[in-house]
């Protein structure tokens, strides 16, 4: 079976060519503006190519409202590419950006290496105990569990603990969070690494007295099971 891609943006003729480039290996949905890019989102694509400057509902304000409830990635296209652009697109959830106008072939390699990276996290799916079994990690259906009362976690917090569980031991600076969890290299916004991991830190305490993620200062943080 074919990837699926789905294709959100108000100007026609830029949607038309990525289609008719993209059909030969996915199959390609298309969006036209962001309400209809929310109705298409149930079709669950395996990845989404954004447009952030549409007329009425934006591609961020899209992308804010779905994030938390899909695991695909999410690939803006935007035609400017400041500092504050990229920190408030990764804070709604963006995987990746690529600058219009774009080459074809550099769009595709970034599709294609998205979906890898997730066929490759689908692949290696475990599930793993912690804490001398009292967190269950099940990297397949992306949840975690204590004592069998199931963690609420968003989707960016389940890719921290999955990063961290997977590596248990091993220290990671915020850059490194960064970079592997939301996908791009670049700037990191460390306030969104750390922002996350209050958050972790703060729903598995009210489950449990073990911290979980340890903080190595002036390092990083790691996984102490």
């Amino acid at each position: 079976m074919k990837p699926k891609l789905l294709i959100v943006d108000d100007e026609t003729g830029i949607v038309d060519m990525m289609k008719r480039y993209f059909e030969p290996r996915y199959e390609v949905l298309t969006a036209y503006s962001g309400e209809e890019a929310l109705r298409m989102v149930t079709t669950a694509p395996d990845l989404i190519l954004l447009d952030i400057n549409m007329p009425g509902m934006d591609g961020l304000t899209v992308c804010q409202k779905i994030w938390a409830y899909i695991t695909c990635p999410i690939l803006f296209l935007t035609a400017r590419m400041e500092a504050a652009d990229k920190v408030r697109g990764f804070g709604a959830g963006a995987d990746d950006y690529i600058v219009k106008p774009f080459d074809l072939d550099e769009l595709g390699a970034r599709v294609e290496a998205h979906l890898r990276r997730e066929r490759r996290r689908h692949d290696s799916a475990t599930v793993r105990f912690f804490g001398e079994g009292e967190l269950c990690v099940d990297y397949s259906a992306r949840t975690a569990a204590v004592c069998g009362e199931e963690i609420s976690l968003s989707r960016r917090e389940f890719d921290i603990v999955e990063l961290l569980s997977l590596h248990a031991g091993q220290v990671f600076d915020r850059e490194h969070i960064y970079e592997a969890v939301w996908g791009l290299e670049g700037d990191g916004n460390n306030d969104v690494v750390m922002e996350h991991i209050r958050k972790i830190r703060a729903k598995l305490a009210a489950h449990t007295l073990h911290g979980y993620i340890a903080t190595v200062w002036g390092c990083g943080y790691k996984w102490n099971d």
